[in-house]
């Protein structure tokens, strides 16, 4: 078969398969693939371009669709929705298909980088801390919410609660007090598997040459070199870091017309953990300027006087999104000058 395109929808047990060939025409359509069946069927064909939407499991598929010579790309599902002919065929499995099939070939259509299997590694390493801080927080208030049905009214800071919260425990009535200790007994299990999570993460930062040298910036420790790292690869997806920080969401959104630029706030688009850690090190480097001289500190200490702790936060954060991307793609010949003149 001449199929030059074919978009595939994915999902955990059934898959659906659109391919055209040079001329446009569909020549592959095939709305019910058994997930034993995919492979087969697409190495089969000669190698052509896969598109499909950035879900769970698109990066495990595409690395295997790789391996027979085609060239796979990964797209946000709300990018391939304009190209759906709702009006004419409806929402389903075989039009989503063909809508991924057309998206993938348009050259202004943005793309999801591929990660490699060990990308994926560290990210589960990020995700399963993160799970493990959110429940963390939700523990905490939820027993700030059952103390406070009986008067009991602690500071929102963690250590201000758990070193007052001891002297109150008397005063709960019945099972009150037994799961009060109980949340605070999950909580110190938490603790402890986050701070495992923390060296394990520490220990892969620092056992990789391009994480330590995400980490001479200002900053950025491991945890958020390891993250940058495993999000971005190498960098090679995109043309520059200002595409970065866009992907990151950390650049503003743009309401301009009639030849008038207008900027508003910054879009928070992509992901939402990467964008934090940055925004997080950020305040970390305006926190700890005192009366540092060199060139970045004079020039975030001018930033803050000017525009404020938060924009300055925010540029900062976007501006260390566009020093890892140079980082990351040139390695070496990147010469990073952020200390005295």
């Amino acid at each position: 078969m001449n199929i030059i395109t074919v978009g595939i929808d994915l999902a955990k047990n059934v898959f659906a398969v659109h391919g055209v060939n040079d001329s446009g025409k569909a020549a592959l359509v095939k709305p019910k693939v058994q997930r034993a069946d995919l492979l087969p069927l697409i190495a089969q064909l000669p190698p052509c371009l896969i598109g499909m939407e950035a879900c769970s499991g698109a990066h495990h598929w595409a690395r295997l669709f790789r391996q027979y010579g085609h060239t796979v790309k990964l797209m946000a599902p709300k990018f391939v929705a304009p190209y759906r002919m709702t009006g004419k065929r409806g929402k389903n499995d075989a039009a989503d298909a063909a809508a991924i099939c057309e998206a993938v070939t348009r050259p202004s259509m943005l793309f999801v980088p591929v990660k490699e299997e060990h990308q994926q590694i560290i990210l589960c390493l990020h995700r399963t801390r993160q799970g493990f801080v959110e429940e963390r927080t939700a523990s905490y208030n939820r027993l700030r919410g059952l103390i406070a049905e009986f008067g009991i009214v602690l500071p929102q800071k963690v250590v201000c609660l758990r070193r007052e919260i001891g002297a109150h425990l008397e005063d709960l009535p019945g099972y009150a007090n037994l799961c009060v200790g109980d949340l605070l007994a999950h909580a110190d299990e938490l603790d402890k598997k986050i701070d495992e999570y923390d060296r394990a993460i520490a220990k892969a930062a620092r056992e990789d040459a391009r994480s330590k040298r995400l980490m001479k910036l200002p900053g950025i420790g491991p945890v958020t070199a390891s993250a940058l790292l495993a999000s971005m690869g190498c960098g090679h997806d995109f043309d520059n870091g200002r595409q970065v920080a866009a992907w990151i969401g950390l650049v503003p959104g743009q309401y301009s017309s009639g030849g008038k630029a207008r900027l508003g706030r910054i879009t928070k688009a992509g992901d939402g953990y990467l964008r934090s850690l940055l925004v997080m090190g950020a305040r970390a480097v305006l926190n700890s300027l005192g009366d540092k001289q060199d060139r970045f500190s004079r020039w975030a200490r001018s930033l803050e006087e000017r525009r404020g702790y938060w924009r300055a936060a925010i540029a900062i954060a976007a501006k260390n999104a566009r020093l890892a991307w140079a980082v990351l793609k040139y390695g070496e010949d990147f010469k990073l000058e952020l200390g005295k003149e």
